[in-house]
């Protein structure tokens, strides 16, 4: 009976299982999770579950008894410690063995740390894993806690809103000029960096934190000659993808671990998907890595069916979401082609209700096709952002900007 194995216990790895019953498998799988919870998805980690709005049902795909149920074996609490392409087989730190006709490699990502005089203090911390969140919100929750972030990216930005609701003093210390504007660009970082001043955070832009200070914890952080006093040091600098396991199995590695379009590694019947995968993208011509939720979700099942021999290509566009405050976003689009590209805004800025499109150059007749598309308080239009830019249609910029032209128009 044929056997596939699954190495990662995040949203990848759990929906690729599910993928492959769905799919009619009826062999053995396997699933090892490196952490004590069945599979589970980490966006709520920094929002609702970090916020106690949501529950570890927003959070863990299934019970450990739906495994069951679907004759799935479930491995907690162990990671995966050694795999042999060539006799395709898998250690895990336990000393267990297994066999495997095929593998997914789906182990994520690592938080970067960087390495301050003081980084390894108690009460600095990072924000990844399951438990990570339920400690921070231990500390959080009751408020009059004074927390300082070191980084404005989308992890640091959801936790200061999320400690700001509870009630504690928030400082946010970015090395760049304009938070998020890797991400999106000057002109959108500067919607979300005042909507965090607006709430009463200290956001410091192009600073240089220096160290971390205090005795028996964290007690402050040196950021330009200023000390700012800190209870808790949240370092959100973005991660890494956990590719140890496959560099010592010898897989080709750049960004991640090198992927064609159907998930397939440079070895035989080893298969990568989500935050550690640097999947061949069909639409772009290139390597395309993405550490976001539909990411992880997508390639899952497209995984499960590359794994089972049937035809399978991952060409999803990237998407994304964040709520923080009374903001709620998506954002659907090509990152490598944002960066050139004509920002075209529908709607009310100031406001923050509004849809923004990145175009790429023009034509001669003056029309870009858009290559991502952000909906800002603005909902039930991602599906036709989506439609958009996977049209290729080239479009005139003042309609795409009318909010009077409905959007659905402008598709072909």
């Amino acid at each position: 009976m044929s056997h596939m194995l699954i190495i990662g216990g995040g949203l990848a790895g759990g929906t690729a299982a599910e993928a492959l019953r769905d799919e009619g498998f009826d062999g053995e799988i396997t699933v090892v999770a490196a952490e004590p919870h069945p599979p589970y998805q980490r966006p709520p980690l920094s929002k609702g579950y970090l916020a106690g709005s949501e529950g570890t049902d927003a959070v863990i795909l299934h019970p450990a008894q739906w495994y069951a149920e679907r004759g799935i074996r479930l491995i907690i609490g162990t990671a995966a410690s050694a795999l042999d392409p060539v006799a395709h087989t898998a250690a895990l730190e336990d000393g267990t063995r297994l066999d495997y006709d095929a593998v997914l490699l789906a182990t994520g990502a690592t938080p970067r740390m960087i390495p301050l005089p003081g980084h390894e203090l108690p009460g600095v911390v990072t924000l990844r894993r399951l438990d990570d969140s339920d400690a921070l919100a231990a500390q959080l929750r009751d408020g009059g806690r004074r927390l300082v972030v070191i980084g404005a990216g989308w992890i640091g930005m959801e936790v200061a809103a999320t400690a700001r609701g509870f009630g504690n003093e928030v400082a946010i210390l970015e090395r760049d000029d304009v938070p998020l504007a890797a991400a999106l660009g000057p002109e959108m970082g500067e919607v979300f960096r005042d909507l965090h001043l607006e709430h009463g955070v200290d956001l410091r832009t192009s600073v240089a934190v220096e160290r971390i200070v205090g005795s028996d914890r964290a007690e402050g952080v040196v950021v330009d000659g200023e000390t700012l006093p800190a209870d808790l040091v949240l370092v959100g600098v973005g991660a890494a993808p956990d590719t140890a396991l496959a560099e010592s199995a010898g897989l080709d590695i750049l960004n991640g671990v090198l992927t064609d379009a159907a998930l397939r590694t440079s070895a035989p019947d080893v298969y990568a998907a989500g935050d550690v995968a640097n999947p061949f993208h069909p639409v772009l011509q290139r390597h395309l890595r993405s550490e976001h939720w539909a990411n992880a979700l997508n390639a899952g099942k497209v995984a499960a069916r590359s794994m089972l021999g049937k035809p399978a290509s991952f060409d999803e566009i990237p998407y994304f979401y964040t709520d923080q405050y009374d903001l709620g976003m998506e954002l659907s689009g090509y990152a490598p082609l944002m960066t050139d590209a004509e920002l075209v805004v529908r709607g009310d800025l100031a406001a923050r209700r509004f849809i923004a499109f990145w175009v790429d150059a023009p034509d001669s007749t003056g029309r870009g096709r858009v290559v991502a598309g952000m909906n800002v308080n603005v909902w039930d239009v991602n599906e036709t952002v989506q439609a958009l830019i996977r049209s290729g249609e080239r479009l005139d910029a003042e309609r795409l900007r009318d909010a009077d032209v409905p959007l659905d128009s402008l598709l072909p």
